[in-house]
């Protein structure tokens, strides 16, 4: 009797930054302190960490001058789904970077669209998140 083998479809997940990769070769390695060789590639991390919940990460890469003491992004996971980030422009120098962004989610049922633009700095190597700004949206 023949035995015939079963090839069995396995879901590799998506990187929440939309990268289009996987998790496992995007952002992943980022987490797990890979360098970040641009702006754009941090805000993309720091994208997915807001998705999983990576709070270490979330402050391990924002500047100490701006760092808040803590981020509780625990009570928000419960009722915020995550829907997707469009990156709008990224403009970098070499030691600093502007990164305009579009993140979307549902918070509590209701949509959310959070535009924002981004300041990184680089020291010695690293980037850093610095802060952001929010652009009034324009009226129509």
């Amino acid at each position: 009797m023949m035995r015939q083998a079963r090839l069995m479809s396995v879901a590799v997940p998506l990187c929440p930054c939309g990268s289009g990769g996987t998790y496992a070769l995007c952002c992943r390695r980022f987490h797990d302190t890979a360098p970040v060789p641009t702006a754009e590639r941090l805000m993309r991390a720091r994208y997915s960490a807001y998705v999983l919940c990576d709070t270490a990460y979330l402050l391990a890469t924002w500047h100490p001058t701006t760092r808040p003491a803590r981020l509780d992004t625990e009570v928000d996971a419960r009722s915020i789904q995550w829907l997707g980030l469009e990156i709008r422009r990224h403009a970098e120098t070499p030691d600093g970077a502007i990164v305009e962004f579009i993140a979307r989610y549902r918070h509590r049922g209701r949509a959310v669209r959070l535009h924002e633009v981004s300041r990184f700095v680089r020291e010695a190597g690293a980037w850093w998140y610095l802060d952001g700004s929010f652009p009034k949206a324009k009226k129509t």
